[in-house]
Formats: C-alpha cells, structure tokens, sequence
C-alpha cells in the first residue's frame, strides 16, 4: 500500500514535522529552497554548535522535515538520508557538490559557507560575535531527499 500524497501544509502531517530552515529568511534561503525544489539540493551542512546551542537533536535516517520559504510557508517535504558529524576539514566533494549551489571545489564550497558562518547574524545566533570555524569544527552532513513540493 503506498503512502498517501501530502496536500499542503495545511495537512496534519505537515504540521507535525520538524521544520527545515536554510540559512535566514532573505536571498540565500530564497536560492537554497529553489535548489531543494528542483532536486539540485540533496544535502545541507550545519554546526555542532548550533544544534548544542538550541538543544536540538541531530537529524536522523527517515526523519521528515517541512522546509520553508523567507516568508515562513511550508513549501516541501524532505527526507533525512544520512546523517556524518565529522570535522570541517573532512567534508569530501561529494556533499559539497550535492548542496546544489553551483561549488565545483570544497574549496570554493568552504569559502562560501565560512562568509555564511563568520557573518553577523550567525554570530548573534550563536550568541559569540567572534565565533570561527577551523579544520577541526565539528559539521554536521545531512542528506536528505525530496519527499513532496507543495507550491
């Protein structure tokens, strides 16, 4: 028997799941959720730290998530399908390509999420104004499927 489409967020399903929130409301998020829709997107980095800071657990395989846009709606469904916390100067090419935003390097991968991390608004987040990352941070690797698009 297979499993029964969700039909937005309006559905209870939908309303029960962890919300999934790339990067902040604005331009990033609105480019993050655009590759996730169009199955560019099929894994995402986080900090250790932020998930310790918020007492979030970690992700876990088949853990479903509602991923939402700058405006707060509901706009997909995702799917957890793997999880590695490893140092930052282990990421591969791989996870870095499968984040869908155009990297050809983990190199270049890097730069960009070390602008994203060492900006502002990550900082008052972390409530640490001069939070850094190093090789030896700790990042969380989730992959993850798209399950539903509710646009």
């Amino acid at each position: 028997m297979s499993e029964q489409p969700y039909t937005g967020a309006g559905d209870p399903r939908v309303a029960a799941l962890r919300v999934e929130e790339f990067a902040f409301p604005g331009p990033l998020r609105d480019r993050l959720v655009g590759a996730v829709l169009s199955g560019a997107k099929t894994s995402t980095t986080g900090l250790l730290a932020e998930y310790e800071r918020e007492g979030e657990p970690l992700p876990t395989v088949g853990t479903r998530g509602a991923v939402v846009d700058s405006e707060g709606r509901i706009v997909a469904v995702t799917e957890t399908t793997g999880v590695r916390v490893v140092p930052l100067g282990e990421v591969d090419l791989r996870h870095a390509l499968d984040e869908g935003e155009g990297y050809a390097s983990v190199a270049e991968w890097r730069a960009g999420h070390e602008r994203f991390w060492h900006g502002a608004e990550l900082r008052a987040a972390l409530g640490d104004p001069a939070f850094t990352v190093d090789d030896t941070t700790a990042v969380v690797l989730e992959r993850f499927r798209l399950v539903a698009d509710l646009r």
